[in-house]
C-alpha cells in the first residue's frame, strides 16, 4: 500500500503497526496503567461541539501565528518524543526537516536518539529543548548550555515525571533500545543508557536511576540562571499550578498530562485548558497537547484560548511509514483540515476564533 494512501493520521497509525517492532509500536502507543487517559485526551475533543458563523468571507484563510516571537505557518509544534530511531533511521533529523519545512515548531527530547547539535545543524525550523532534570546537576547545566549554543529558542521542562508513569505494555515487552541505538544526548556519560531490565521497562528503571523527584518550584530559579533562554513549562493541568509557574518566570506553558504516559485518570488536557487560560489571564502563553487528531480538534483547541497545540503520537506513525515524507504529510494533513474547519466555522485568521465558537464545557465534567 502507498504509504501517501493514508487519508487521515488514523489510517497513518494503522500503517505504522505493519513498519514496527510490537516493542516499538506498543512504547510509542501504550499510556499508563489501564490507559483511561489516553483515552479520554481522545474523548475529550468529541465532547466539545462547534458552533459555527455563516455569511462570512473565508476566501482567504490565514493560519500564521507568533509563538514566543518566533513566526510559525500554523500554530502547530511537534511534541517532544524520545527515541525516534526506533521508527526511522534518521529519526529526529527527518522529523525537524520535515517540520522546518512546513514552518511548525519542534521540541526536541532529552531522550532522542539523535544529538541536540546534529538536529539543530540540519533543520533551521523554530526547535525548543525539552529538559529533564537529571541526578546530576552538571550534566543537565551542560545540556541547558548546549542547547543554548546549539540555537535553541527555549528551554522546555517536563514537569509531570519525576518518576516515569507505569506502562504495562512496555514492562511485558521488558523495553530497551535495541543494539545501536542510544539518548544521542547522553553517550558521553558513562552509564548514561537505557539498561536491560528483566521483567520491567528499561526507561523506568532509568528514570528511577538518574532523573531527580526531588525537583521543586524553587529550581526554576537555578534553571532559568543557566541560560537567557526563556522557560516553557510542560504537564500544567491545574489551574494553580499554572500560577505558579508564571510567578516562577516560564514564559508559556504546555497543559499536559505526558500522552495518558504518567498519571492514569489524570484530566484530559483539553479539560483542564479552560481553567488554566482563566489563571493564567494573558501573562503567559498557552498551549496544549495531548489527543489533537483533527483540524477540528486544533480548532477547537484555539477557541478555549489555546495559542498553539502539539502532537505527538501521529508524527511517529508518519516517521515509521514514510520517514520524512509521512511527517510532512500528517503536518500538511492537518494543515488542510484546520484550513477547511476554520472556513466552514467562518474565521478567515487564527484572530477570529474566540471561545463563541464552542460549547462550555460541563461544569466539573
Amino acid at each position: 500500500m502507498n504509504s501517501l494512501s493514508a487519508i487521515n493520521l488514523f489510517g497513518y497509525e494503522q500503517l505504522a503497526k505493519e513498519h514496527l517492532s510490537q516493542m516499538a509500536f506498543d512504547y510509542y502507543s501504550s499510556g499508563a496503567w489501564d490507559e483511561v487517559t489516553l483515552r479520554d485526551n481522545l474523548a475529550a475533543f468529541t465532547r466539545v461541539k462547534l458552533r459555527p458563523k455563516m455569511l462570512v468571507d473565508v476566501s482567504n484563510i490565514n493560519l500564521t501565528t507568533q509563538v514566543l516571537g518566533e513566526s510559525l505557518q500554523l500554530p502547530l509544534l511537534i511534541a517532544p518524543m524520545a527515541f525516534q530511531c526506533l521508527a526511522d533511521p534518521e529519526g529526529e533529523i527527518a522529523t525537524a526537516l520535515a517540520a522546518a519545512d512546513a514552518g511548525v515548531g519542534m521540541v526536541l527530547s532529552t531522550l532522542a536518539t539523535k544529538s541536540l547539535e546534529e538536529v539543530a545543524t540540519v533543520a533551521n525550523g523554530l526547535q525548543w529543548f525539552q529538559l529533564y532534570i537529571h541526578k546530576d546537576q552538571g550534566l543537565t547545566q551542560a545540556l541547558v548550555q548546549r542547547a543554548y549554543t546549539a540555537g535553541y529558542k527555549a528551554i522546555c521542562l517536563t514537569v509531570d515525571a519525576p518518576m516515569l508513569g507505569k506502562r504495562e505494555r512496555d514492562q511485558r515487552n521488558e523495553f530497551t533500545l535495541p543494539p545501536g541505538l542510544h539518548p544521542a544526548n547522553l553517550t558521553n556519560i558513562s552509564g548514561l543508557d537505557i539498561p536491560q531490565a528483566p521483567g520491567e521497562s528499561g526507561l523506568l528503571t532509568y528514570f528511577a536511576q538518574q532523573i531527580n523527584p526531588a525537583v521543586t518550584w524553587k529550581d526554576l530559579e537555578w534553571l532559568q540562571s543557566l541560560s537567557p533562554l526563556p522557560l516553557v513549562v510542560k504537564g500544567i493541568l491545574r489551574a494553580d499550578d499554572a500560577v505558579r509557574a508564571v510567578e516562577y518566570g516560564a514564559q508559556a506553558i504546555v497543559v499536559s498530562n505526558h500522552g495518558g504516559r504518567q498519571l492514569d485518570g489524570a484530566i484530559a488536557s483539553l479539560d483542564a485548558l479552560p481553567d488554566i487560560i482563566a489563571a493564567v489571564d494573558g501573562k503567559a502563553e498557552v498551549l496544549l497537547d495531548g489527543g489533537i487528531r483533527r483540524g477540528t480538534d486544533i480548532l477547537k483547541a484555539l477557541a478555549y484560548g489555546a495559542k498553539a497545540v502539539l502532537i505527538g503520537r501521529p508524527v511517529l506513525w508518519g516517521l515509521a511509514v514514510a520517514g520524512k515524507i509521512g511527517v510532512s504529510h500528517i503536518i500538511s494533513l492537518l494543515q488542510d483540515e484546520l484550513n477547511l474547519a476554520m472556513a466552514l466555522s467562518g474565521c478567515a485568521s487564527l484572530g477570529d476564533i474566540d471561545s463563541s465558537l464552542v460549547s462550555q464545557l460541563p461544569k466539573n465534567f
